[in-house]
């Protein structure tokens, strides 16, 4: 079975032997693209890595800015998209293709990220977190999205696919036309954070919601290579994780989750499930990191609280947040339950004015 596809690439340029291997494994196929379109970031120098059929193209530059284009350049119906630093074994986008027809989806993307394959300790705290909450015995979902802004996952998948409310990003296959269905230039926010986190997430939950199939294959053997070219220093690494996580799952959760729900009993479920795991690892990371967790989640809060500082109810936050500035989880939980009742948070121009952990 043959079928046309281009495969689009986001880069900085700076993979290196990790993208020449990416280059090559296309290739390799035995179904070659059409053509091979790589955006790469705005001031960056091209690669010298190459395997003489690429053509470029200058965008913007992030994670989610790299990915939520037009794709004018693409004339083919399907589209692989790629980053710079995945191995595509030879028959992976012809298996890929064949498993998204036999099971009657619209998105595929391979399982290149593991989680039913981590250690006990690590899923039992990620569960009791819930983070990543490890779901057994399902005979239909690899991956779903949580109230609590996580996502649970399959521990033991016996077929070779299931369906998915999530996914990860690095490589999947999908028509254009049905890209371009999800808008996902309205999430052009989450580039304002040193990571995009969880840009995946809601790429894929967004597709979910407008109906699309989305299907995780365990077969292809695809792997996500992880350049990780962004931040070297791993506790600075970490956290601007953290800071790009409860910021962006907030919104998440506040836009997706929350607002959505129209039974009042549901909405207060969501409340308290998401307040029990952001409390949670709130303390956690007071824990590991001590003070210094300070500019994670209670910044974050009070970088939405700030733009709304004659309202009475965030100056009470703020009042019981100056009595109990080394309490930092209790200081997060009183910004979060002001934050709730904002449904200015929820609209595009809010997310697009609110402070970058860079500024």
């Amino acid at each position: 079975m043959t079928f046309d596809y281009s495969v689009v690439i986001r880069t900085l340029g700076r993979a290196g032997a990790l993208y020449q291997k990416t280059l090559d494994s296309i290739f390799s196929q035995t179904i070659r693209p059409q053509n091979i379109i790589v955006y790469i970031a705005e001031g960056y120098v091209l690669p010298k890595e190459t395997i003489g059929i690429e053509q470029y193209v200058y965008v913007p530059k992030g994670m989610v800015a790299q990915r939520a284009l037009n794709y004018d350049e693409v004339q083919t119906e399907y589209c692989l998209f790629l980053d710079d630093d995945v191995f595509l074994p030879p028959d992976a986008v012809e298996k890929m293709y064949n498993e998204m027809i036999q099971n009657e989806g619209q998105v595929i993307s391979p399982c290149t990220f593991e989680n039913h394959k981590t250690s006990f300790k690590s899923k039992v705290i990620k569960t009791l977190t819930g983070k990543e909450v490890c779901r057994i015995h399902d005979d239909r979902w690899a991956f779903k999205v949580l109230r609590t802004a996580g996502f649970s996952y399959n521990n033991s998948p016996t077929k070779p696919v299931y369906e998915s409310q999530s996914n990860a990003g690095p490589c999947f296959l999908c028509r254009k036309s049905d890209f371009l269905k999800i808008n996902y230039d309205e999430e052009l926010w989450l580039d304002k954070t040193y990571y995009a986190l969880p840009d995946d997430q809601i790429m894929f939950y967004k597709m979910y919601k407008k109906g699309l199939k989305i299907l995780t294959t365990f077969d292809s053997g695809v792997v996500h290579l992880d350049a990780s070219t962004t931040i070297a220093n791993p506790k600075e690494k970490s956290l601007k994780l953290i800071f790009s996580e409860y910021r962006n799952k907030l919104i998440f959760w506040h836009r997706f989750i929350y607002l959505p729900e129209k039974p009042i009993v549901m909405k207060l479920w969501s409340l308290l499930v998401v307040l029990y795991t952001f409390g949670l690892q709130t303390l956690k990371y007071v824990v590991l990191f001590g003070n210094t967790i300070y500019i994670t989640p209670f910044s974050v809060c009070q970088q939405f609280g700030n733009k709304f500082k004659k309202r009475f109810s965030f100056l009470v936050c703020l009042y019981f947040t100056k009595k109990t500035e080394n309490a930092n989880s209790l200081s997060f939980l009183f910004y979060f339950f002001w934050i709730v009742k904002s449904k200015a948070m929820a609209s595009p121009s809010f997310r697009a004015e609110v402070p970058s952990c860079s500024e």
